[in-house]
């Protein structure tokens, strides 16, 4: 599991989709919207909790076709599938390496691009808590998504209207986080929901994927 670990992150960051492209994507976002909002602090600072969760979303779904796609092309997908691994720890592995090239990316420039929304100080670190328990789930229901798709000629845009109703509750639920913290409120119960999402598709997508993994390569 570790080799294959290896082997997707060295894949993912020679193929582009790596470490840069989804921090450039929002880091375009994150200075747009002040041009189209206003660049008034009390314009920013209610939106700022969801501008920087969608940023999130949207960066994440650049580089979801190429969690299997490259695999798929060079028959290592098919190897997989014969593999001793179970398929379902091969699609956990690469739902993680996919989380670690774009995921942390992500939660370790949030607080500065929070800034450009004028995010309240006191609220960084509940928007570095939320996207640390919501993007896991945001790759591994991408994985899902990928696994659905993969083998599809021009499959990015199916992909993208798949998987983004399942994004919609980790949205709500991380953007309430942020919300609540910058506005000095209780957050237990969103991050519980937040963690309990994240628990329940990171026990259960793997299974599902693999399953959709080994009808599309009959």
């Amino acid at each position: 599991m570790l080799a294959l670990l290896k082997r997707d992150l060295s894949l993912a960051t020679r193929a582009g989709g790596g470490f840069g492209l989804g921090v450039a994507f929002f880091l375009i976002l994150c200075a747009l919207v002040p041009f189209g909002v206003g660049p008034e602090s009390d314009a920013l600072r209610p939106v700022a909790a969801g501008i920087l969760w969608v940023g999130a979303l949207l960066a994440c779904l650049l580089s979801l076709d190429r969690i299997f796609a490259l695999d798929h092309e060079d028959g290592s997908l098919d190897l997989l599938a014969t593999s001793p691994l179970p398929l379902e720890g091969a699609v956990a592995v690469k739902a993680l390496a996919h989380w670690i090239t774009t995921g942390l990316p992500l939660i370790a420039s949030a607080p500065l691009f929070g800034l450009l929304l004028h995010l309240p100080a006191h609220a960084v670190p509940w928007l570095v808590l939320s996207l640390l328990l919501g993007t896991p789930a945001l790759s591994m229901l991408g994985a899902f998504g990928a696994a659905i798709t993969v083998g599809l000629r021009r499959g990015g845009l199916l992909l993208s209207l798949l998987v983004l109703p399942l994004y919609i509750p980790t949205l709500l639920f991380g953007t309430e986080v942020v919300r609540r913290g910058a506005e000095g409120m209780a957050t237990l119960t969103p991050v519980l929901f937040l963690a309990g999402i994240t628990a329940g598709v990171l026990a259960l997508i793997p299974f599902a994927a693999a399953a959709a993994l080994r009808v599309n390569l009959r």
